[in-house]
């Protein structure tokens, strides 16, 4: 929902999106495919790199790549501490430096990255202060006359301002998935799922997508 919001705010700026995908044997790797497929064919987005990085479960010690670690239920990581098990290491900074390769290659000024930093699961590689960073790293890894920012629009943003703003572009939210397991239906319990259904609850509106806890 997130990352298609942003990109309906690209969209919207002006800018024809480069689409780019990830596969890194996640647990929701077939359905999330499914997902930026149907965005892109909504979109009509004619350029669409697709990218196979299953190192990420050789490294391991995320829930969402490890199936030996099980993905916890809302009120299980709302007692929680500290980072969730959800989180993967470095997944954003090694995804922005694959756009950024893109970008490069295809001369494209902007990276534009779905993160939120203030209603979101607490993931280091989400806060502002970390892409402020990235965009520093990447200004010194490409070539002089390579000027890339890096944009993210929802940053600051809750997730019910993300409805909101969704429904303003009209988002096909029927085809987004946030949910940290794989099925026809979203879990309902994961805290992804929590958050996007507390979203949609305060800004009154209705999730699109089934449930098997509805």
């Amino acid at each position: 929902m997130d990352s298609a919001t942003a990109l309906a705010l690209t969209i919207a700026g002006g800018r024809t999106p480069i689409a780019l995908h990830f596969s890194y044997r996640q647990r929701t790797e077939r359905r999330e495919r499914r997902s930026f497929d149907a965005l892109c064919d909504f979109y009509a987005i004619k350029s669409r790199y697709t990218f196979d990085l299953g190192f990420f479960a050789d490294i391991g010690a995320s829930a969402l790549t490890d199936l030996s670690i099980d993905v916890p239920q809302y009120a299980d990581r709302a007692a929680a501490q500290g980072i969730p098990v959800t989180y993967v290491p470095f997944r954003n900074g090694i995804f922005l430096s694959i756009a950024a390769a893109v970008a490069e290659k295809e001369s494209a000024d902007e990276i534009v990255i779905g993160a939120v930093e203030e209603d979101s699961s607490g993931y280091p590689d989400c806060r502002e202060r970390f892409l402020r960073e990235m965009q520093t790293a990447i200004g010194l890894g490409v070539r002089d006359t390579t000027k890339i920012a890096i944009n993210a629009p929802l940053i600051h943003l809750s997730k019910e301002q993300i409805v909101r703003e969704a429904l303003r572009l009209n988002v096909p939210l029927r085809l987004t998935w946030s949910c940290y397991q794989d099925g026809e239906k979203a879990c309902g319990v994961c805290e992804s799922c929590r958050l996007r259904l507390k979203g949609f609850t305060l800004a009154n509106a209705v999730d699109p997508i089934a449930y098997f806890s509805n």
